[in-house]
């Protein structure tokens, strides 16, 4: 299906070269129009996919959560493209999917989870839905932002992206939104957990906003940005200079990349119980830079817990996965939460673990 479909594609693009070709149009402006309408094409794909995705959550956790997608908003864009517009100014608009235990009863109270996704221009998908269920399953609400730049809302929303920047607000404002409207949430029980972008996420909120959370768990966690894009590929570094993202490379200016990494940031860091993790197989996120960022913590003199695990299978998705090794990780994060956050039922084993998250 999908083969025959990408084949219509190209045929469509084909026949519009071939037409414009005869109408003896600069070969360069054909290529731009085929870029163009190959990028209008990705972003419509994006969205179908969000779509889909969106109906599967409610047959994969459905059983055990109410689930809403709440429309919510977050500061101004960081960088206005006419900043004399009507619209100049205006708050960035975007969706946060929202779970809740289907035995919830609104005369008690509960913690609350933000769980910001990862990936540059990525989304919050299925992929987390073992996650899910064993959150909801020990009590939690979790909030999962589609923060700025976040794939499958159009072209527009993706080229919002402020990597490290005020996406970090809009997992604030998703924090606050819940807690003004769900009063059965407790405002001390809050947590931040996410992996890799969104573990630098949780990072920088806890960094920022140190009496707004009470406990944060950050996976293999996106670092220290001018290490990292000294070891990936031009194509990933190409993302950040963007006109429409930071504009500029780490060579142009080093100092908001620095700035927006928390290893360069971890001064501001309070006693916010904190849990790292790394894997030494990571391909994604280096261990090295997750080692910058625990050296500058203790050069801090910062009180935290972390561990750097010894190529355990998955690499960057290690502790993420359906593995026996995946799930025992999973316990020791739940017990580490759970010792802040104290949900009602506690996931203490991998028996457990597996009761909770998983269709029988």
């Amino acid at each position: 299906m999908k083969r025959r479909m990408y084949t219509f594609i190209l045929l469509i693009l084909c026949l519009t070269f071939v037409a414009e070709a005869q109408e003896n149009v600069p070969l360069q402006e054909i290529k731009t129009k085929m870029e163009l309408q190959k990028e209008n094409l990705d972003h419509r794909l994006d969205m179908l996919s969000k779509q889909i995705d969106d109906v599967l959550w409610y047959q994969k956790v459905g059983d055990v959560a109410w689930i809403d997608k709440l429309y919510i908003y977050g500061p101004p864009p960081w960088k206005e493209k006419n900043p004399t517009s009507m619209s100049a100014g205006n708050p960035v608009k975007f969706w946060t999917y929202a779970f809740f235990p289907k035995n919830l009863d609104t005369s008690k109270k509960y913690p609350l989870i933000i769980l910001p996704h990862g990936g540059v221009h990525a989304d919050f998908t299925t992929y987390h839905t073992h996650i899910v269920r064993e959150l909801v399953a020990q009590g939690y609400v979790v909030a999962a932002p589609e923060y700025r730049g976040s794939t499958g809302y159009g072209k527009g929303f993706y080229e919002k992206i402020d990597y490290g920047g005020r996406e970090n607000d809009d997992i604030l404002a998703t924090r606050n939104y819940m807690l003004e409207t769900y009063r059965f949430l407790d405002k001390d029980r809050v947590g931040l957990m996410g992996w890799s972008h969104g573990g630098m996420i949780a990072l920088m909120n806890i960094f920022d906003h140190p009496d707004d959370y009470q406990v944060c768990f950050a996976g293999v966690p996106v670092s220290d940005l001018i290490a990292r894009l000294g070891y990936h590929q031009q194509d990933y570094s190409d993302e950040f200079s963007a006109d429409y993202h930071l504009g500029q490379t780490v060579y142009d200016n080093v100092e908001e990349y620095k700035k927006r990494s928390p290893a360069w940031n971890t001064q501001k860091f309070r006693n916010t119980p904190l849990l790292i993790h790394t894997n030494t197989n990571d391909d994604d996120v280096n261990v090295l830079e997750v080692e910058h960022l625990i050296k500058s913590l203790k050069a801090d003199g910062k009180k935290f817990e972390y561990e750097i695990f010894q190529e355990v299978p998955g690499g960057h998705s290690f502790d993420r996965m359906d593995t026996p090794e995946a799930k025992k990780i999973r316990v020791k994060i739940y017990k580490f939460l759970g010792k802040t956050l104290k949900p009602a039922n506690q996931i203490n084993t991998e028996e457990e673990l597996q009761k909770a998250g998983y269709r029988f």
